[in-house]
């Protein structure tokens, strides 16, 4: 993956009257500079090298690169026709059964002139929020204009995509990104903002994102703009989650069976005012990656977690609630003749 930062800036004649955010800054305007999920964008290339789009379902977790990947596929195939040829729908636009009847099928219509052998593109972002209706009255369209016309929709659960629009289309599903791919896109970016960094701000960054590309690269913006150095501490200030050193603490008191450090400590991230959701979240986190627990116990510990998680979620997000994961916790490492009574 190359980054040719200094053509992004030329670019961007309006970078040097205003800052513009980092994300939209450094979006790849061409497949090659996407990072991640290599094997489906050789695919893109492919279809951009060859003109012959298909329909696409790209569906995957947010700040990914699917609509990025959407747009610069559309760039390659439709070169200086992309603004005649190209319709963009979001999910913040209107998209009921009356825009695919009028808005749609008046584009699909439309005569415009391009490349040959490329086709017009309607690009729908966050299609899955689209209502059952109107994916009833877009598969129809998607047949009768598809000499002419090809849709790419994006969006985070395919399943909520109706099945007849499924058949009609290439789905092509993203993973999350990697680490090393979120932290190599970070220094590049570090490298031409001149960025101040330590290796435990870019962790943390890393820690935080949770493989979405545009949250990491949003927190370092938020990091650098608000403190002028990114480090562990300031990132967990900005992202506003609880440090996972803490909860690392958290965990070895319960490894070690001591539920009053344990609570100690859990009262003491409640007080700062963590919502129950953001502990329990981190905590899942801190232990699938520690390398301090056998798997075993890494396995008991993840399923109550997850139970409690559960809960949490169903609106039980008291402090008891997550004493008593601590205490649930405990127990598991405690000899079994102390809780004879």
């Amino acid at each position: 993956m190359t980054l040719s930062v200094k053509g992004k800036e030329k670019a961007n004649g309006a970078a040097d009257t205003y800052e513009l955010p980092w994300v939209e800054k450094y979006r790849p305007h061409v497949l090659d500079d996407i990072v991640g999920n290599t094997e489906t964008i050789e695919r893109l290339k492919v279809i951009a090298r060859d003109g012959n789009c298909p329909h696409i379902i790209i569906s995957g977790m947010p700040g990914i690169g699917k609509t990025t990947s959407i747009h610069c596929l559309a760039h390659q195939l439709l070169g200086d026709a992309y603004k005649e040829g190209v319709l963009e729908l979001n999910a913040s636009d209107e998209r009921g059964i009356d825009v695919v009847r009028n808005k749609i099928k008046t584009f699909a219509q439309k005569k415009v002139t391009l490349p040959p052998g490329r086709h017009k593109i309607i690009i729908l972002d966050e299609a899955d929020s689209m209502t059952a209706g109107a994916q009833q009255a877009l598969r129809r369209t998607m047949e009768i204009f598809s000499n002419t016309t090809r849709f790419c929709l994006a969006c985070n659960m395919s399943n909520k995509i109706i099945e007849p629009i499924q058949s009609r289309c290439a789905i092509l599903r993203y993973a999350k990104l990697r680490d090393a791919e979120i932290l190599k896109r970070l220094l590049e970016i570090c490298e031409a903002e001149k960025v101040q960094y330590n290796d435990d701000g870019l962790t943390a960054l890393i820690f935080t994102s949770e493989g979405d590309m545009r949250q990491a690269i949003n927190n370092l913006q938020s990091t650098w703009s608000g403190f002028g150095f990114v480090s562990g501490d300031n990132v967990f200030k900005v992202c506003d989650q609880p440090h996972p050193i803490t909860v690392q603490a958290i965990i070895r008191a319960c490894t070690k069976g001591d539920i009053n450090d344990a609570m100690d400590k859990l009262s003491e991230l409640w007080a700062q005012g963590y919502s129950a959701v953001d502990i329990v979240v981190t905590i899942f986190r801190v232990v699938k990656t520690s390398d301090e627990l056998p798997e075993y116990t890494k396995l008991e510990f993840i399923k109550e977690i997850g139970f409690t998680h559960m809960r949490i979620l169903e609106g039980v997000g008291t402090l008891i609630q997550l004493g008593g994961l601590m205490a649930r916790l405990c127990k598991m490492n405690m000899k079994p003749e102390l809780l004879r009574i």
